[in-house]
């Protein structure tokens, strides 16, 4: 019976063991986190300030738990208290948190209350993730690739070279037999015809009065065909593309991220130019993007463009790892792309605002430039051409309300174009 009962005592120990390892693995995943669902939460609430490699308005926040126990002594508990209420923290006299809002300028951190301590586990979870490496760039690659294209196939130059080689062999071949040839007939007795001289056709040509005459027209309307198109040419610059000192990408920051044109040249809507962005409007977003993380294109690597945000930090003066300006600042020499002569007058607001005409419409497709140029000619005749079939945008419009509805019974049609309401008429565009 003895042998029995510690048999039965075994079991039952064994199965208490077994539910609470069970109780504590599962205790240990709960209080793990989530990385993926932490990520989203970090993504929301405190991307805003924090990254997790690099200091902003808050602290890094890679291993930010285990940096806390090791160095500071701090229990989860402590952070549970400091995303809730920080400023109560602070407040309570606690020696850490107000070394942390001293060193940061006295910056209150917003309170999260709304986050349970199971979001903060996953929060948590996502900052303790190893840093992946950066991948390598697509320029190395697509380099690799071209370079082991090129060593294993034949190139094209020693394609010509052959050619080039054995036409050679052939003129010389010919040259030979005709030598030969030559020479057999001789030893032959053979009689070769005679060469017959005739009149050379450019003596002809020249002796032809009528041709000469018309010859000498051509030239001459073809002369001033080249020199008109020379001379119509003067002051467009169409395709200009020059080189920035600071390279800023369109297609980047229009097309990918999709930024309206009017938030940087916000005066295109109430000025007569469009304006330059001051380097403040680039640190609006740049204080907390201080890398690229995009798909790098096949003319630029992350390197290059990382590069270019030192290159406005340095402008602005911008100190990245205090997070805060130095004072220094130095002015950018932008290279002016789209200039009219100083007799043309042209209004942004005009068209921008009260038009409704797209920036696209002058500027080209923007979002697609990574290097901008100027698209259209920007000719006199250009923009005639426009104000002759651009139909005037009069809907919530009360400002043509009254013109509209005479000019319309004057010209009977229901929509005017900008050269029926005046665009033709040199005192518009020209002082």
């Amino acid at each position: 019976m003895r042998k029995v009962i510690h048999r039965k005592l075994s079991v039952n120990i064994l199965r208490v063991s077994l539910v609470l390892l069970l109780a504590f693995t599962s205790a240990l995943s709960a209080q793990g986190g989530d990385p993926a669902k932490g990520k989203s939460l970090f993504n929301a609430n405190c991307a805003a300030c924090h990254q997790l490699d690099k200091k902003m308005t808050g602290p890094a926040l890679r291993n930010v738990e285990a940096r806390l126990a090791d160095d500071e002594g701090l229990d989860k508990e402590w952070i549970y208290n400091w995303i809730h209420n920080s400023a109560g923290v602070v407040k309570s006299g606690d020696a850490y948190g107000n070394k942390v809002y001293n060193e940061y300028g006295g910056a209150a951190m917003t309170a999260f209350p709304q986050l349970s301590n199971e979001d903060i586990d996953n929060i948590l979870a996502y900052t303790a993730e190893v840093k992946a490496e950066a991948p390598a760039s697509a320029v190395a690659a697509t380099a690799a690739s071209g370079g082991a294209a090129t060593t294993g196939g034949v190139s094209n130059e020693i394609i010509l070279a052959a050619l080039a080689i054995l036409f050679m062999l052939l003129a010389a071949g010919l040259f030979l037999v005709n030598k030969t040839l030559r020479r057999f007939a001789t030893a032959q007795n053979i009689e070769l015809p005679e060469e017959t001289t005739r009149k050379p056709l450019w003596k002809s040509f020249v002796q032809n009065q009528f041709l000469m005459l018309v010859v000498s027209i051509f030239f001459l309307l073809t002369s001033a065909y080249f020199v008109y198109g020379y001379l119509m040419q003067i002051g467009v610059d169409q395709g200009y593309q020059p080189v920035q000192p600071i390279h800023f990408s369109h297609k980047i920051h229009a097309g990918d991220n999709g930024i309206d044109c009017k938030y940087c040249h916000s005066s295109a809507r109430t000025s007569k130019t469009s304006g330059i962005p001051s380097l403040n409007v680039c640190m609006n977003c740049h204080k907390s993007v201080y890398e690229y993380n995009g798909e790098t294109t096949l003319e630029h690597s992350k390197e290059f463009y990382d590069g270019e945000i030192k290159k406005l930090y340095k402008a602005a003066g911008w100190d990245d790892a205090e997070q805060k300006y130095t004072g220094n600042s130095q002015p950018v020499k932008w290279v002016r792309i789209h200039n009219l002569p100083d007799f043309v007058y042209f209004n942004h607001s005009q068209h921008v605002t009260v038009a409704g005409v797209e920036c696209q419409t002058c500027h080209g497709p923007i979002e697609e430039m990574e290097v901008v140029y100027q698209h259209a000619p920007l000719t006199m005749g250009w923009c005639i051409e426009c104000h002759r079939t651009t139909d005037v945008n009069m809907k919530d419009n009360a400002y043509y309300t009254k013109i509209h509805e005479q000019l319309s019974k004057k010209y009977g049609v229901d929509k005017l174009t900008a050269a029926q309401m005046g665009g033709l008429e040199c005192g518009k565009c020209h002082y």
